[in-house]
């Protein structure tokens, strides 16, 4: 055995006896490449594995009437939401009605699940009861929600411009 300055056995530095390895501990070009394969590996299937996994209800891990229901006060409001169920839509769907201080703020349901208020509409919650409280947060402590304007005379949707759609 030979041994070389420092007391340390030639041969027996870090990288010596492996070929193609550069002094400084540096991978070679085929040990990056296998590591960058395996992370493009991981990464497709990312979100097969992500699908796979059962997702949570919307009131938590309990489930139960959080589903369905909230009555709290927050930031000094209170917020109220339940789900009106629609009898042509699917079970688990209907129409959420939310008051804040007992006054209507309308939620509308995103593409992709999330909800947004006609009060803070530029931001995307996972939650209705999350989008009410991020219309509080928008509103302010001075501010009130706005009455809604009165609809056309035996109900219906509002809408701007005359009627629209193909007639038979």
């Amino acid at each position: 055995m030979v041994v070389g300055v420092g007391g340390v056995a030639v041969g027996a530095e870090p990288g010596a006896g492996r070929p193609g390895r550069a002094a400084a501990g540096r991978p070679t070009r085929r040990e990056a490449a296998r590591g960058l394969f395996a992370s493009v590996v991981a990464l497709a299937f990312a979100p097969v594995v992500a699908a796979s996994r059962p997702s949570l209800p919307a009131g938590g891990p309990s489930g139960g009437p959080a589903d369905t229901s909230f009555d709290e006060t927050y930031r000094g409001r209170r917020i109220r939401g339940a789900l009106v169920p629609d009898a042509r839509r699917a079970a688990d769907d209907g129409e959420w009605q939310v008051t804040v201080d007992g006054r209507p703020l309308h939620l509308m349901r995103r593409a992709d699940g999330t909800w947004l208020s006609m009060v803070d509409h530029y931001s995307s919650y996972p939650t209705p009861l999350a989008a009410t409280r991020g219309a509080v947060d928008e509103m302010g402590p001075g501010q009130r929600l706005r009455d809604p304007a009165p609809g056309p005379a035996g109900g219906g949707h509002l809408h701007m411009g005359g009627d629209h759609g193909v007639r038979a």
